[in-house]
């Protein structure tokens, strides 16, 4: 290893961030390089309530060069990893791919929506794990709003008070019930609408919903949102969505202008290209010090992955062969071992196991409304949604970011969030195109003469 050992970081998120950060304080004789497509950090549990409009968008991202004021980031996507030569290729945003030496590699690109080969899936559905996404579900449903109320077809306003959810996990539930929320609060500004026009579907595979909470929170929060109208389909699966067209298994079919797809996430399909040891669900194999292993459990020196890709042992599990679940709780704290581990490797000494006992689960169900189970304390209604915010605000990366999120919520206390469609953001172009005046058509150019 070198005098002053490069380490390459894959991966932006809670784990690349939260270790790059620990390691910059811990190992400053270091080169550390971050690499991801996205120049920032997602806050993911403020997804729901930056599509709501609780909190600014910019608010639940953290500006990686800004936070990493001693790490090298590089935007642009890792694309193959040989970690027998210490070399990782990356592709940056523009020109050739270039080869990254490095003395230890931190793989973790996180997870990316696990989708099923349902016809039109693809073509009509949106996934909710990126602010990106966050940002356009929101004016796609108040932009609904407007077209449901500037029509006189009543299958095409049908169509658009239609919104679909599929997956009744965190996100799903959480995003169902923040833009619900959202969309009550608007449709007050549309005389021409009748809040009892939407709808709004929740299509679940399983018996129950937010598992996490345990069963009695869910048979809880499955009543919530039956009183609030909603139409809660437990044991039923989306078959197809071709055009906007809904097909489930129980037999129903209806339009839907709007389809969300939350059922689940999948290990990065990067890690393919890594050459490291996968597991049976094709996440990066490794130990309790998050070393990667083999599957004989033999370290591959140099090499260490956590988060959502990785499958890292459950110590406190009584479940034989347990892994740690894929949530930010455990992502940020394995991050923290993460980075002491690689310092103390660098120094000599030997790494520590993650240990850590799932300390419950907190969700949101709409301003006000919530459910949660912390240390086998279950509330719901009002303390557990001041526990969803409590608890987040705690972990939301950097004091600036909690101060500008306290502040949104502050001003909520006063003024109405705002529900105007920016739907121009996701196509800008549009309108110039149509006033661009064709530039005349360029004559033809001759051939040039062969050469001799």
């Amino acid at each position: 290893m070198s005098a002053k050992p490069h380490i390459l970081i894959v991966g932006g998120g809670y784990v690349g961030m939260y270790t790059a950060l620990r390691l910059q304080r811990k190992l400053r004789e270091a080169e550390i390089t971050v690499v991801d497509p996205q120049p920032h950090m997602t806050y993911q549990p403020f997804l729901p309530e930056a599509a709501a409009g609780n909190v600014s968008p910019r608010h639940v991202v953290a500006p990686l060069r800004k936070v990493l004021r001693h790490c090298t980031i590089l935007t642009g996507s890792v694309t193959g990893i040989d970690h027998a030569r210490k070399i990782a290729t990356v592709k940056p945003l523009a020109g050739h791919d270039r080869e990254l030496a490095y003395d230890h590699v931190v793989v973790a690109p996180g997870s990316v929506s696990r989708t099923l080969p349902i016809p039109g899936l693809k073509e009509n559905a949106v996934g909710f794990k990126s602010i990106g996404e966050a940002i356009y579900l929101r004016n796609h449903v108040l932009g609904q709003l407007d077209v449901a109320a500037s029509t006189d077809d009543p299958q095409v306003r049908r169509k658009a008070l239609t919104f679909t959810f599929v997956g009744g996990g965190y996100a799903g539930i959480e995003a169902l019930a923040e833009l619900e929320d959202m969309a009550r609060d608007a449709i007050a500004f549309y005389p021409e609408l009748d809040q009892r026009e939407m709808r709004w579907v929740l299509v679940e595979a399983s018996q129950r919903i937010l598992p996490e909470v345990g069963p009695d929170m869910g048979v809880y929060t499955v009543e919530r949102l039956l009183d609030r109208g909603m139409d809660i389909r437990l044991n039923t699966r989306l078959e197809s969505c071709v055009d906007g067209h809904v097909v489930l298994s129980d037999g129903d079919e209806f339009e839907s202008a709007t389809i969300v797809w939350t059922a689940g996430v999948k290990a990065h399909p990067l890690l393919l290209s890594t050459g490291l040891p996968l597991d049976e669900r094709a996440r990066v194999r490794c130990n309790a010090a998050m070393q990667v292993v083999t599957a004989e459990g033999e370290v591959v020196q140099g090499a260490w992955s956590a988060g959502d890709c990785a499958a890292v042992p459950d110590l406190t599990s009584d479940v034989p062969g347990a892994t740690c679940s894929p949530s930010a709780q455990h992502a940020v704290r394995q991050a923290k071992v993460l980075g002491e581990n690689i310092a103390a490797v660098v120094h000599g000494q030997a790494p520590k196991d993650y240990r850590h006992k799932h300390a419950g689960s907190v969700a949101s169900l709409g301003l006000h409304k919530g459910v949660a189970q912390i240390y086998g304390i279950k509330l719901k209604g009002y303390p557990a949604w001041f526990m969803h915010r409590t608890y987040h605000m705690s972990r939301v990366p950097t004091f600036n970011r909690k101060i500008r999120v306290i502040a949104d919520w502050t001003l909520a206390l006063f003024l109405k969030r705002e529900v105007v469609s920016l739907g121009q953001l996701h196509d800008p172009r549009v309108s110039f195109e149509e006033a661009a005046v064709p530039a005349p058509a360029q004559p033809a150019r001759a051939p040039e003469p062969a050469k001799s």
